[in-house]
């Protein structure tokens, strides 16, 4: 039923996309801030080369005349990103240089690799770990990965393969089709893995084409998605989450504990369970990777651990994200949740 509700409804993902908002002062017009608004003085076009990208789908969840909008936040660039950051912000927060095997691939954990099949995204968060990426370096990935995928070929070792960019929702359905069977091709490999905030913002991207691919072969499917607030879960986006789910790929959430947008505790235990609820199980809150531009949003290492433990006094233990950092040549994400001193562990 699910795949019948979303082929009626569809329009042609690609002409949402081309419609999204790339002019700051045109989005705050269509949510209604008059042209004097401090919000509208304060908004940029772009910052470092990084411009803005909104879809109109995603643009439809923000308040209206909000300046404290959780999901207009995430999205509008504004003049703290050319604050200073502090010591420990750079342009490659988590060590992707030093992890690149061959153009498009990237390995810093045993057992998996990561492809970088494009450059492009549906929406551009302003606090994207690789919004200063040099993409110029992995040219032609979208057209076939074939250094990235021959690597992977020759490392026995490389069971999983993450897919990833940018967002690989971005490329077609056909050039998709052509990048998993090479993969399927390699032996050794068992999983794939999705990386994508496509089906969030743009729910039209949820195909049937792209859902025959993820139960059409060998290899199993699991997709995580990128959520941070429970906003941005309207009945069209978990309607298209849900036919992902009924096509038999395990789904997953991480999301980015931003400040001022989701550090609250009701923010977060809402967002655990409308995931829980949709069949999408909470797996990482990141801390802020410290890329360049992105201070402003963040929050405080105590802070967090304490927001943790109020969720765990509401959820049980499986909607509990794990709170995470990712430290360069660490061998894992790190974790940083902590049970406090003299509390007794109540997960179940």
């Amino acid at each position: 039923m699910s795949l019948r509700i979303l082929k009626a409804e569809q329009a042609s993902w690609q002409s949402v996309l081309r419609e999204s908002f790339t002019n700051a002062h045109t989005l705050l017009a269509h949510l209604g801030f008059a042209p004097d608004h401090p919000l509208v003085q304060n908004a940029l076009e772009s910052t470092g080369g990084f411009p803005l990208r909104v879809p109109r789908p995603f643009a439809a969840r923000m308040r209206r005349g909000d300046p404290s909008d959780p999901l207009l936040l995430q999205v509008l660039a504004r003049q703290e990103e050319l604050l200073p950051g502090g010591a420990g912000f750079a342009l490659d927060p988590v060590g992707d240089e030093a992890a690149r095997k061959a153009p498009g691939v990237l390995s810093k954990y045993r057992g998996r690799a990561l492809l970088v099949v494009t450059g492009a995204c549906a929406i551009h968060c302003r606090y994207c770990f690789r919004r200063h990426y040099p993409y110029q370096a992995d040219a032609g990935l979208s057209s076939g990965a074939s250094q990235g995928i021959a690597w992977i070929a020759a490392n026995p070792d490389i069971r999983e393969v993450i897919l990833s960019g940018g967002d690989p929702l971005l490329l077609p359905d056909a050039t998709l089709a052509d990048l998993l069977a090479r993969l399927e091709a390699i032996p050794h490999l068992t999983r794939i893995r999705w990386h994508t905030r496509t089906p969030v913002v743009i729910p039209e991207r949820v195909t049937e084409g792209w859902l025959d691919l993820l139960h059409g072969g060998r290899l199993r499917h699991w997709v995580v998605l990128h959520i941070n607030h429970p906003q941005e879960l309207d009945p069209p986006t978990l309607r298209a989450l849900g036919a992902i789910a009924d096509a038999g790929a395990a789904l997953l959430n991480q999301a980015v504990l931003l400040k001022g947008i989701n550090d609250e505790v009701e923010t977060q235990v809402a967002l655990s369970e409308i995931l829980l609820d949709h069949r999408i199980a909470p797996y990482y809150l990141h801390l802020l990777d410290r890329v360049a531009g992105a201070a402003h949003f963040e929050v405080a290492e105590e802070q967090a651990q304490a927001l943790l433990e109020a969720m765990r006094s509401q959820l049980p233990g499986y909607g509990v994200p794990r709170l995470v950092r990712e430290v360069t040549g660490a061998p894992f994400k790190v974790p940083v949740e902590t049970v406090s001193s003299g509390s007794t562990p109540h997960n179940r």
